[in-house]
């Protein structure tokens, strides 16, 4: 049986600000963009309090929290410490797959410490984390990837929680949908209209009318509802992809002004090519209109993107390909690097490399 620690950094970003701002403990605190476009990055548990959340626009956070402390992310430092926090991991073993910024998976089932309690394991390294960082996390611990993700939002802030196999159906049976891994509100808004609201209820679905309704993400839920999830932990995951994103104080809908930001964002976008060392020939370019509609453009070249002379020309004849008025603004443009013969992620991640230009490095 394996032995998975999934290990989440609790309020990271907030809780970095904090320990190095001894005057914001205790405070609400909203780590991100403090403009009309802003958004949450982070908030610390002193702000969800009132309703705060990551992914938020700042001015619905202000409203919430009219103390609201906002700072203005410090993404290097963040680095920093992350890999602090990697160091404590591979005490422990080498068989580590970060996910985001602030969390990982582990397999410990054979370890470099012969421990045989995957708790125990947890309990060391939450306390090292705390005593080398002075921050605190949360651990689950289950036998698969998707209940140990699960189990550490368990009990959180510096909470630990372990899902054993004798206990995995009953948990998953009492399991609110919205807590399933990979489950966003449109697709609970669907299992609600179909009479799922636990996991209980999603175990009585069939795998085929699943499929039917979800695509191939319906055998996913099928065997999460049995707690299945055999997918291993990755230890070297393979960029697809290196971008980056821009939403505007104001709508744009003039070429000139357009233009002007799509070479800043040309110019981003050539800084983390060259930092990660990455080799793509597909261009995308992401525009999101005012009403948050949104389109992408791709175009693959004969050769590696790298520099601005080859990266420009390409983003400007994409936008050529794109539709804007005054009645229809664009709020937000991207762009990205990608291989050809690799899949082009659904959602930009932190760990794929897309950021928002306002949280840049």
């Amino acid at each position: 049986m394996r032995k998975i620690i999934h290990v989440d950094m609790d309020a990271f970003f907030a809780s970095v600000e904090q320990r190095d701002h001894p005057e914001l403990k205790g405070k609400p605190v909203a780590v991100g963009f403090d403009g009309p476009r802003g958004v949450v990055a982070t908030a610390s548990y002193e702000a969800r309090r009132f309703g705060v959340h990551s992914a938020m626009a700042m001015s619905r956070a202000k409203q919430l929290c009219p103390d609201l402390i906002i700072v203005g992310s410090e993404h290097h430092h963040y680095k920093e410490v992350s890999m602090q926090v990697h160091e404590i991991f591979q005490q422990y073993t080498d068989l580590i797959e970060p996910i985001s910024i602030d969390e990982a998976f582990l397999d410990v089932t054979k370890n470099k410490k012969n421990m045989g309690s995957a708790i125990e394991i947890a309990k060391e390294i939450k306390q090292k984390i705390r005593e080398e960082t002075q921050l605190t996390a949360s651990a689950g611990i289950s036998y698969n990837k998707f209940l140990a993700k699960i189990a550490s939002d368990w009990r959180k802030p510096d909470g630990l929680f372990c899902v054993t196999p004798e206990e995995s159906l009953e948990f998953i049976a009492q399991l609110p949908i919205e807590k399933f891994w990979g489950i966003g509100p449109k697709t609970a808004d669907r299992m609600h209209q179909m009479g799922i609201f636990l996991g209980s209820q999603l175990r009585l679905v069939s795998r085929k009318h699943l499929v039917e309704v979800f695509g191939k993400a319906g055998n996913i839920y099928y065997d999460f509802a049995r707690g299945v999830d055999n997918r291993p932990v990755i230890v070297e995951r393979e960029r697809k992809s290196v971008g980056c994103e821009q939403t505007f104080l104001e709508d744009l809908t003039l070429r000139g002004q357009i233009i002007i930001e799509l070479y800043h964002t040309v110019e981003e976008l050539i800084t983390r090519i060259n930092s990660a060392n990455f080799e793509g020939k597909t261009l995308t370019l992401k525009v999101k209109y005012g009403d948050f509609t949104q389109i992408t453009r791709s175009q693959t070249s004969t050769h590696t993107l790298k520099t601005k002379e080859q990266i420009l020309p390409l983003a400007k004849q994409l936008l050529r390909q794109v539709d804007f008025s005054p009645a229809h603004p664009i709020r937000l443009i991207g762009l990205s690097v990608s291989n050809p013969s690799q899949e082009e992620p659904s959602k930009p991640r932190w760990v794929e490399g897309w950021l928002p230009l306002e949280y840049s490095e």
